[in-house]
């Protein structure tokens, strides 16, 4: 049997534009996380990482997009590659294994499980909820579980209001309040605000308020190419018992879906992560989807 033909590594370089065309190109209706969009690499050299963003091909044809930060003496390659649709498992492992004899140690987490020779698996694979937003309104509504529609149906009749929020560092103090409370960590505020500075029209926050305008919940969503990422939720004890929750997503929802979004990813939906936010989360009709174990990437 003849031997597979090797893949090509080019390094890229150019506008972020480009690079979020060149996803969309590879990978049509599949957007890919937030981690392979081109401001996160953008944010993360603006913070003094090290930024690598390589094409992939095999007898002429992209194959695969990869966007690697440099930390220490290792990269990490977060939610990618992104592969073309289809692509050979074989082929994807030897892609990882490439870019590890090119690049040295590379430390991995595909978006879907992966295994074969060479790739070590070091942290288990979690799972995320991805909200497909492409339904009509009606079906999308009618695809929520019954007792999630209840309490969105609740909100409403009492006349919580829906509002944009522009001012994002309370909720960003809110946030990091309960990341403390809960013992665990995610990007640091700074990312944020970073975000919505570099890309204003890139980032939707809204709050809920009752009819005295008090805050009662609120949330921040990262928008990249197609897809959006529920970034920030916070929830006060007044919201917990009116579905203030139900109805700030809800209206995310709408809203990401009238600007072109075609699907939401709503985080992990691990056991870790607590029943009731797996319930919550699952309970808009998104589905489970496994990300790949963490992996060190042997070279090949």
């Amino acid at each position: 049997m003849a031997a597979m033909k090797p893949v090509r590594l080019t390094q890229l370089s150019g506008p972020d534009a480009g690079w979020d065309r060149a996803l969309r190109a590879l990978a049509p209706g599949r957007p890919p996380a937030f981690q392979q969009a081109a401001l996160y690499g953008t944010l993360a050299a603006a913070r003094g990482r090290r930024v690598l963003r390589l094409e992939i091909t095999h007898e002429g044809r992209r194959i695969a997009l990869a966007q690697m930060i440099g930390r220490g003496g290792l990269w990490l390659l977060s939610r990618g590659p992104v592969f073309a649709p289809g692509l050979d498992r074989s082929l994807q492992i030897a892609v990882l294994r490439r870019i590890a004899r090119r690049w040295g140690i590379i430390l991995a987490t595909p978006d879907a499980p992966m295994a074969g020779v060479g790739l070590v698996p070091l942290i288990t694979p979690r799972h995320h909820a991805l909200w497909s937003l492409q339904p009509e309104t009606e079906a999308l509504r009618a695809g929520l579980a019954g007792k999630w529609r209840n309490r969105l149906a609740a909100a409403e009749r009492v006349g919580l209001r829906v509002r944009l929020e522009p001012e994002i560092d309370w909720l960003l103090a809110a946030d990091a309040a309960q990341q403390r409370a809960r013992g665990y960590r995610a990007l640091p505020p700074g990312f944020t605000r970073a975000w919505a500075d570099h890309n204003p029209a890139g980032l939707l926050a809204l709050r809920i308020e009752d009819s005295k305008g008090q805050r009662l919940a609120g949330g921040i969503f990262l928008l990249h190419g197609e897809g959006a990422s529920y970034h920030v939720g916070w929830t006060g004890p007044e919201g917990r018992g009116s579905g203030a929750h139900n109805l700030m997503l809800w209206h995310a929802a709408l809203r990401l879906k009238a600007r072109g979004i075609r699907q939401l990813d709503l985080g992990a939906v691990d056991s870790e992560d607590g029943a009731g936010r797996m319930r919550f989360k699952l309970g808009t009709g998104a589905q489970p989807h496994s990300l790949g174990a963490t992996l060190w990437v042997l070279p090949g």
